[in-house]
């Protein structure tokens, strides 16, 4: 009771002045709207139209901060060009200017589970993207991957990255998932090697020199987006690039770990079934078409050996394979009656011989008896 009564008064002051002063400026906006009717008029329509404008672009900038998002990861798609043009377009792209930072450490926050199904997708990843690389080109495709997890334009978790777009025709972003590589088993020594960088990766290893790059290819080809992006470094036969602008900056790469992992058997075994055709302009991929459910599987340099093509074949193969009318081949063909008889026994004309066999020898004609002389009359 005591505090109320001695804030009675200040309290009453202040409402007595703020009265005082609220009627001054009442009077004399009166006068001024008798004196200048227009311009007051015109002077509140300005301050009007100017709360609006900026009311408008504050909102504005709120709406674009909210619906702007992230790029779409560009789809894996190469200029037909030789793999020695290849180089040498990729050579006269120049490296950006300005920082390189180096991305912060990985901090795995997952189950057990979920770490060994990140360290089996992320080491196919070294394996089949860098295996007949040293082990910086091998920890730059690691960095890679995790960069990726980290920014919000691809999935929160390494397998999701990994697998990204693998069960799409043009979409993978990993050409392993997507050119047959998976059917190749991987030898224990060269895989060992790769679990071990994905194993340090996954733990907080980083690989500096290739900073916040979300995006690499070998050096032989030339995708399609290459020159939309900023390239960062280059580490054994692969080029890396990170995205221009705010996109490629530290504050873009803020998005938080998922905490859990997809199947990596499942993920594998979807991208394996989805068939993958790429196009190419020659009488080998043309004759491929015509072959039911066959796909050709572009290579890498590192795979081809003495291969120009190879070619799978899906379950519409088999299913053709099945259902084909079997045509005998003696009866496919126009051969002869010997080359028939040889390859099947059957069909020799009764004019030709067996082929191979002997003849038996045939018998002596018997003797004819000679006639008789004719007789000639008057002869003796």
């Amino acid at each position: 009771m005591a505090e109320a009564l001695t804030l009675k008064g200040p309290l009453d002051g202040l409402r007595q002045n703020a009265t005082r002063a609220f009627g001054r400026v009442r009077d004399r906006s009166r006068k001024v709207w008798s004196a200048y009717p227009r311009e007051t008029l015109g002077v509140g329509l300005l301050g009007v139209v100017g709360a609006a404008a900026i009311a408008g672009t504050a909102y504005q900038s709120m709406q674009s901060d909210a619906v702007v998002a992230p790029p779409a990861p560009p789809p894996l798609l190469m200029r037909q060009i030789a793999p020695e043009q290849a180089v040498k377009v990729n050579a006269e792209i120049p490296l950006t200017t300005g920082p390189n930072p180096a991305a912060r450490p990985f901090a795995f926050k997952g189950s057990a589970a979920s770490r060994a199904q990140a360290t089996e997708c992320l080491s196919s990843a070294i394996y089949y993207e860098a295996g007949s690389q040293d082990a910086d080109g091998q920890r730059a495709v690691a960095q890679v991957v995790l960069n990726r997890v980290r920014h919000a334009a691809f999935p929160a978790s390494v397998c999701g990255v990994v697998y990204q777009g693998s069960t799409r025709t043009t979409g993978c972003q990993f050409t392993f998932t997507c050119d047959g590589s998976l059917y190749r088993r991987p030898d224990a020594e060269g895989w060992k090697r790769a679990r071990e960088i994905a194993e340090a990766a996954l733990s907080g290893f980083v690989y500096q020199p290739v900073g916040l790059a979300t995006h690499y290819h070998a050096n032989y080809v030339v995708p399609y987006w290459a020159s939309s992006l900023a390239k960062s470094a280059v580490v054994g036969a692969h080029i890396f690039y990170r995205w221009a602008g705010g996109w490629g900056r530290p504050a873009a790469f803020g998005k938080a770990y998922a905490g859990t992992e997809p199947s990596a058997a499942a993920l594998r075994t979807a991208a394996l079934s989805v068939p993958h055709i790429a196009p190419q302009p020659s009488a080998v991929a043309a004759a491929i078409d015509e072959i039911p459910g066959a796909e050709a599987i572009k290579l890498a340099p590192s795979m081809r050996g003495d291969k120009g093509v190879a070619v799978r074949f899906n379950l519409v193969a088999r299913k053709a394979s099945d259902e084909v009318r079997h045509v005998d081949y003696t009866k496919k063909f126009e051969s002869s009656e010997t080359l028939k008889w040889s390859l099947s026994g059957d069909g020799a004309a009764t004019s030709q011989k067996p082929l191979g066999n002997s003849s038996k020898a045939e018998a002596p004609a018997a003797a004819t008896p000679a006639a008789p002389a004719p007789v000639v009359s008057g002869q003796r």
